[in-house]
């Protein structure tokens, strides 16, 4: 398996771990919010194989405890389990991220107990789901299901929702509590502009909406959170 990019170390990306992040290459959406479009558009080269992540990974035990496969979407990669696998046999956590449209590949992580945890991007309301997407259709069955496997089933596990002033407002936060209520977590990321972002005209929420879109949310799941807002 070819990987697109790594983060040797964080503390960020898996809650409660010294991590590192592996990105993986290709997605079914094209938001036009991505911080990672290179990744999405397969313009990104790959800098490592499998092999070669394996061996960082083992000059890396007893220094790292947990790793983070992102992308891109990893559900996409046939060999996603045999590499979290091969991950766990050497020591350590796992976290998935994942968009949730593929449950199938979803329900073989969980069952086969690969994924310590499980973080799903929810990306609008149903309605404006495949535009938030930046595709013309979203499978919105599979994202139910999806979230359905992840709250019975993922040891540990979050929903998060990246924010834009031009695609949210208050009554998408009513329909994602919705799809989501009773979730352990929820966290809401205000996007923030950079030069990989593949479309411009977007823009940050202000805080005080965000503030509201939050209490909105905690109807739903009362532990929602802003991340990344002092």
């Amino acid at each position: 398996m070819k990987i697109h990019g790594l983060q040797k170390m964080t503390l960020l990306d898996f809650p409660g771990r010294v991590a590192c992040t592996v990105f993986l290459g290709g997605c079914d959406y094209r938001c036009p919010f991505c911080h990672n479009f290179e990744l999405v558009d397969g313009t990104a080269p790959a800098i490592m194989d499998d092999g070669e992540l394996l061996s960082f990974l083992r000059k890396r035990q007893g220094l790292l405890d947990g790793v983070a496969i992102t992308g891109g979407e990893p559900c996409l990669h046939d060999g996603l389990p045999d590499l979290l696998a091969r991950i766990r046999e050497l020591g350590f956590a796992t976290k998935l991220d994942t968009n949730g449209c593929h449950p199938r590949m979803l329900e073989r992580l969980l069952s086969e107990q690969l994924v310590d945890y499980v973080a799903m991007d929810v990306k609008n309301s149903p309605e404006k789901y495949a535009r938030t997407a930046g595709v013309e259709h979203v499978d919105l069955d599979a994202i139910a299901e999806s979230i359905r496997l992840i709250m019975d089933g993922a040891p540990d596990y979050e929903f998060r929702t990246t924010v834009v002033h031009e695609l949210h407002e208050a009554d998408d936060f009513h329909a994602m509590g919705k799809m989501i209520a009773g979730a352990k977590a929820y966290f809401l990321q205000s996007f923030t502009d950079r030069d990989t972002v593949p479309f411009a005209g977007l823009s940050a929420p202000s805080a005080d909406d965000l503030a509201a879109y939050a209490g909105i949310a905690r109807l739903y799941v009362p532990n929602t959170q802003v991340r990344g807002v002092d």
